[in-house]
C-alpha cells in the first residue's frame, strides 16, 4: 500500500510542476496590461555577474499602460536600459534620470489572436506533462502488481491516477481560458 501511495505522490508532483510551469509561462506572456512580471526573465550586469532586474531595482506598474523602473544606483540606468532594448519585450526604455518607464503599447487583433494560440500551445503541453505523469504511474502501478500488488489495489491506484489527472487537466482549462480571456478583452 506503501508502494502505491509513493507512485501517486511522485505522479501529483509532477503534475503539480507542469502546472507551475504553465502558471510561469503564462504570466510572462503580455496580454497588453502591464504586469510586472514580464520583466521577470530580464538579467542585468551587476559588478560583474548577472542578476534579475529585481535585484537592482524596484518595479511597479502604476497604471494600466505603464511599468517604472526605479534603479537602487545611478550607474544601474544605462545597463537596465541595455537589457530591456536587448530583452525579447519589443519596448522601448524612456529614462527621466531618476525612472525608467515602460510604456506597454496597446495590442492589434492579430496579435491578440497569436497570443492566445500560444497560450494554447502552452496548454496543450502541459496537458501533455500531466498525461505522462499518469501513464508512468500506471506503468508504475503494473509493474507492482507483477511484483505482487492485489489486483484490486491496483485497480484502485488506476482510478486514483485517473481521477488526479482529470483534476489537473481541468486546472490546465481554467488556467487558459483565464488568459484567454485577459488577452482577447480589449
Amino acid at each position: 500500500m506503501a508502494e502505491v501511495k509513493e507512485i501517486l505522490g511522485a505522479a501529483e508532483d509532477k503534475m503539480v510542476g507542469a502546472i507551475d510551469h504553465l502558471e510561469e509561462t503564462l504570466a510572462h506572456i503580455r496580454a497588453g496590461k502591464a504586469n510586472t512580471r514580464i520583466l521577470d526573465g530580464i538579467f542585468v550586469e551587476y559588478y560583474g555577474s548577472m542578476v534579475p532586474l529585481s535585484n537592482v531595482s524596484t518595479v511597479a506598474a502604476p497604471d494600466a499602460r505603464t511599468l517604472t523602473i526605479t534603479p537602487w544606483e545611478k550607474s544601474m540606468f544605462r545597463e537596465i536600459e541595455k537589457a530591456l532594448i536587448n530583452s525579447e519585450l519589443g519596448i522601448t526604455p524612456e529614462n527621466n534620470g531618476e525612472i525608467i518607464r515602460l510604456g506597454i503599447p496597446p495590442l492589434t487583433e492579430d496579435r491578440r489572436k497569436a497570443l492566445a494560440k500560444q497560450c494554447k500551445a502552452e496548454a496543450e503541453t502541459a496537458k501533455v506533462s500531466v498525461r505522462n505523469a499518469r501513464r508512468d504511474a500506471n506503468d508504475a502501478i503494473k509493474k507492482a502488481q507483477k511484483d505482487g500488488l492485489a489486483e484490486d489495489l491496483a485497480k484502485d491506484a488506476e482510478a486514483s491516477s485517473q481521477k488526479l489527472h482529470d483534476r489537473y487537466i481541468k486546472k490546465v482549462d481554467e488556467l487558459y481560458a483565464a488568459k484567454e480571456k485577459e488577452i482577447l478583452t480589449v
